[in-house]
């Protein structure tokens, strides 16, 4: 008699740009693919496509809670997310169900820390306010004091958060010469770059550049308000590759229009997608960038193939290799 076909588990996956090399994974060691075709990614499709499926690889931003648990059903074994931060995640909805949760630190410093530095270059030398001239026809060679900028020879450059990321920048910005590197975080780091703790008071005082490279969480929503840009020099470049609730945006505004800081580089913002017609758009000196942190061939088929390991080490009853509790 012959054997009994041996069923596939099955995995929904969300978005339909997911890196094939992940897919060809899954389908690999013997998992059904189902992957959702709507772009940008449609709840209703999702949720149409979710019972019976036995993981969820989640590549996107939408809420990810218990709505998208219950329509799975209880065969449901594992999800992971194919991103570093997961601030979108119900995270006490699944430790309640004691659902089996993955996601991809890590993976992201490299290509997020490459595009910092651009973001600090790009706001810091006042590549918007110099594109505006040409585009205004009022680009004056004659004029010695345009656009005077801010280097990064010689200056402290302070990070609010100092984890993979803020260090795989430090890392970068060991031959530009910085007077100083500072962080704030709860507790200290060790680390080869020189980076000194401080009080969240003093970064905000001693910084000439400060990057915010933390996840977005109950203490950190909101951090950067009025208060924290009054207190910051008025030659601050002000750099966010973290989430953009830290930042209350239309203090940042305010902040930017007044000149209690020089300048900023956004590769994340409030809400998201930016409307065209937002303040931070019509700004000189703000560079606003549609969160491209991650998007770069490399770290993107790393972070799906890590999302996918994620789950077939869940089939096989391993821990995940990015857990996210």
């Amino acid at each position: 008699m012959a054997s009994p076909t041996r069923s596939l588990h099955k995995v929904l996956v969300s978005h339909p740009h997911v890196p094939k090399v992940a897919l060809e994974l899954l389908q690999q060691r013997g998992c059904e693919t189902i992957v959702c075709e709507s772009v940008p990614p449609s709840r209703a499709e999702i949720i149409g496509k979710l019972p019976g499926v036995d993981a969820i690889f989640w590549a996107h931003y939408q809420p990810l809670n218990g709505e998208i648990l219950d329509a799975a059903g209880k065969q449901l074994k594992a999800v992971s997310t194919m991103s570093s931060g997961i601030d979108y995640v119900d995270i006490a909805e699944f430790k309640r169900r004691q659902m089996p949760l993955g996601h991809t630190p890590g993976i992201v410093k490299n290509s997020v820390a490459d595009l910092t530095v651009g973001l600090m270059i790009s706001a810091g030398r006042h590549f918007q306010a110099g594109r505006q001239e040409i585009e205004n026809s009022l680009w004056r060679t004659e004029r010695i004091n345009r656009l005077m900028g801010q280097e990064v020879r010689g200056s402290v450059v302070g990070f609010f958060g100092f984890g993979g990321i803020g260090q795989a920048i430090a890392k970068r910005l060991q031959g530009w010469e910085a007077a100083k590197i500072i962080y704030h975080t709860r507790s200290t780091h060790e680390n080869p770059y020189g980076a000194i703790h401080v009080p969240f008071e003093q970064l905000l005082r001693e910084s000439d550049f400060l990057v915010v490279t933390c996840p977005l969480t109950a203490e950190t929503r909101g951090k950067f308000n009025a208060d924290a840009f009054k207190q910051m020099k008025s030659n601050c470049v002000f750099v966010n590759v973290g989430r953009g609730g830290i930042v209350v945006q239309s203090a940042l505004v305010d902040a930017l229009k007044n000149g209690e800081i020089a300048a900023a580089g956004l590769d994340v913002m409030t809400p998201e997608p930016l409307p065209a017609d937002d303040p931070l758009m019509k700004l000189p000196n703000c560079v606003v960038i549609p969160h491209l942190g991650t998007q770069t061939m490399q770290t993107t088929s790393e972070m799906a193939l890590t999302a996918a390991n994620n789950i077939l080490n869940a089939f096989e009853g391993k821990p995940m290799v990015c857990p996210a509790y």
